[in-house]
């Protein structure tokens, strides 16, 4: 069974910083495509970063130039470098992890979230 494996979340005054983690119980974890989302209350699960598994990356134009996403296959993690927090920042955040074979079939899985919250 897949499992995702969140921290470093917390509580973090603006414009300071904080680094997730997220460990993969993947026995094939450098095929998969990673990513972070984040839920605010009351608004829908967003995109905030996502690595390929050759680590190409892509960033919500709302992180773009404060967070970074990167990876260590070695120790199966991801991991999401997050400066210069503000408010709107506040959010459960998620680690994904996405694969589709060469036969179609789509893997898609979780972790439980982890709270970031921005406020002095």
């Amino acid at each position: 069974q897949v499992q995702l494996v969140e921290s470093g979340g917390g509580l973090v005054p603006p414009g300071g910083s904080l680094k997730l983690s997220c460990t993969a119980s993947i026995s094939v974890f450098s095929i998969y495509d990673m990513g972070w989302y984040r839920q605010a209350p009351g608004q829908q699960r967003e995109l905030v970063a996502t690595i390929t598994r050759g680590g190409s990356t892509n960033y919500a134009d709302s992180v773009k130039g404060r967070f970074t996403i990167s990876r260590d296959s070695g120790k199966k993690t991801v991991y999401l470098q997050m400066t210069s927090l503000k408010p709107e920042d506040t959010a459960v955040y998620y680690c994904n992890a996405h694969l589709v074979t060469v036969i179609a079939n789509e893997y898609n899985y979780w972790g439980q979230g982890t709270q970031v919250t921005v406020s002095s």
